[in-house]
């Protein structure tokens, strides 16, 4: 490529990770309202699309030692987010299910999170909302397949 090309491909990156910084720190600023962490509410959101899977499955999921997760799921448990069963085909077993509560705790922080962005893109008019959506998603579908597993 050339020089221009590398230009922008540091601005992109400059602002790719300032985006993110300020996405994260809001977001934290949202989940503390509701007392949860942000990896607490990962584990929520892998809990309530996956019910009943393993710990060692959920640590899979999240990229976390076991050791961290167990913490993790025992303050959840501890705050009624989520609750241990015993498999009934193998009772040395123990599979994760997420609490009603935790599910309303999902749905009002994907709500808080979605009025932060809607309060930012009401700054923007219609086509760059549309180029934006549009550039993002593929941006996003070529890192996903980027990051697939060979076959």
């Amino acid at each position: 490529m050339n020089e221009e090309f590398d230009v922008q491909v540091k601005q992109i990156e400059e602002l790719l990770r300032h985006v993110a910084f300020i996405i994260k720190k809001r977001g934290r600023d949202i989940l503390s309202d509701f007392g949860i962490t942000n990896p607490q509410f990962n584990a929520l959101l892998v809990l309530d699309s996956h019910p009943d899977i393993t710990m060692g499955e959920l640590c899979e999921r999240l990229y976390l030692a076991c050791s961290t997760a167990t913490d993790l799921i025992d303050r959840m448990e501890k705050n009624g987010l989520l609750e241990r069963r015993r498999d009934p085909e193998d009772r040395r077993v123990i599979r994760l299910r997420t609490m009603p509560k935790a599910k309303e705790v999902i749905e009002q922080v994907i709500q808080a999170r979605r009025r932060y962005v809607k309060s930012i893109l009401t700054k923007l008019d219609e086509k760059d909302i549309e180029t934006l959506a549009r550039s993002l998603q593929q941006l996003h579908s070529l890192m996903t397949e980027e990051n697939l597993p060979s076959q």
